[in-house]
């Protein structure tokens, strides 16, 4: 079966998954819409598939699932209208920035047993599954604690940060999710530190550029998540897991993993730029995983559940450091 699909959206994460899409031999582009002609006409040329509206993906018979790649305030709405037309749907974090948005969403994917998957890439990376593979066979025991480092090379533009929901929904928000799928047990209590260290307008936009949050288990596991807009030596990506019985780490990835050793010592090249040549393997391997699971032959997942909890995560986030004390989950979660 070759899965048919319809880009919703066709800005920088759109053409990832246009690449992604493309390489899949299980998988083919049909059609992209964006309110841009000229984004949307740059994929259609590039991969050779149709332009259309929304509306037109949404009633077309020639297409069996959609990546949605707009804006987060549409998310909700577009998985309800796909999921009430029968589509499979893979959708970009966040589903929403309100919770009760996300668990009304989820009421109708439920309801229409869609399905649906959430673009949490990062679980699909070689590296990071690999110490995941290690956790499961016991290689370092039971995981005691976890370390999650994330720095961005740069910050986004400033119109950006202004929508983004802020950077623990928009950007812890994936190492939210990285330490549920690294302890293996739900957080039940979470303490955030955050500062403006980079730029002072983002600041003044209402949001924070350098962030610290500790998460804790009811059995007490911990996750330590490091993340800063401004990595000026590349995209910093790091994991660590400490067990009973040992340790297992994932370091940072380099576009070429030589080592060049002289009179002045050794050096390594530089690391990747950003998350998209970071992680190209990682989004081949998820839309992988949706199509298998459009296919029948497998489970979607990340879930809109694991959505649900990341966000509910980065909301006890936000109010830890607003009210600068430990939130227990519960208090957000409901």
């Amino acid at each position: 079966m070759t899965v048919r699909f319809g880009l919703l959206g066709a800005g920088r994460i759109g053409k990832v998954h246009a690449k992604a899409i493309t390489g899949d031999p299980a998988a083919s582009l049909v059609a992209v819409a964006d309110a841009m002609p000229a984004a949307s006409g740059a994929i259609a040329e590039q991969y050779g598939c149709a332009i259309r509206t929304i509306e037109e993906i949404e009633a077309a018979s020639d297409i069996d699932a959609v990546v949605i790649c707009t804006p987060t305030d549409t998310h909700a709405e577009l998985i309800e209208r796909f999921a009430r037309a029968g589509k499979a749907i893979f959708c970009e974090k966040p589903i929403d920035l309100s919770l009760d948005r996300v668990k009304a969403c989820l009421k109708v994917v439920r309801d229409t047993k869609a399905t649906l998957m959430v673009g949490f890439n990062r679980r699909f990376d070689p590296h990071f599954a690999a110490v995941r593979a290690e956790i499961d066979k016991g290689a370092i025991g039971t995981v005691e604690m976890v370390t999650i480092i994330s720095r961005d090379p740069g910050a986004p533009p400033l119109d950006y940060i202004a929508r983004s929901g802020g950077i623990f929904r928009d950007m812890t928000i994936h190492d939210f999710d990285m330490a549920r799928f690294l302890l293996g047990e739900e957080v039940a209590e979470v303490s955030a530190m955050a500062s403006v260290l980079v730029d002072p307008a983002i600041g003044k936009a209402g949001d924070y550029d350098s962030v610290q949050v500790m998460l804790k288990t009811a059995s007490g596991k911990q996750a330590m998540i490091s993340n800063s807009r401004r990595a000026t030596y590349g995209y910093d990506q790091r994991i660590e897991v400490h067990g009973s019985n040992g340790l297992v780490a994932a370091e940072n990835q380099r576009p070429v993993s030589i080592e060049i050793a002289s009179s002045l010592g050794y050096t390594r090249p530089p690391l990747h730029d950003f998350f998209m040549t970071r992680y190209t393997e990682a989004y081949a391997a998820e839309i992988a995983a949706f199509v298998a699971a459009v296919s029948g032959k497998g489970k979607a997942a990340p879930s809109g559940e694991d959505g649900l909890a990341a966000l509910a995560l980065a909301e006890a986030a936000v109010r830890s450091v607003a009210e600068g004390r430990v939130v227990k989950l519960s208090e957000v979660a409901g």
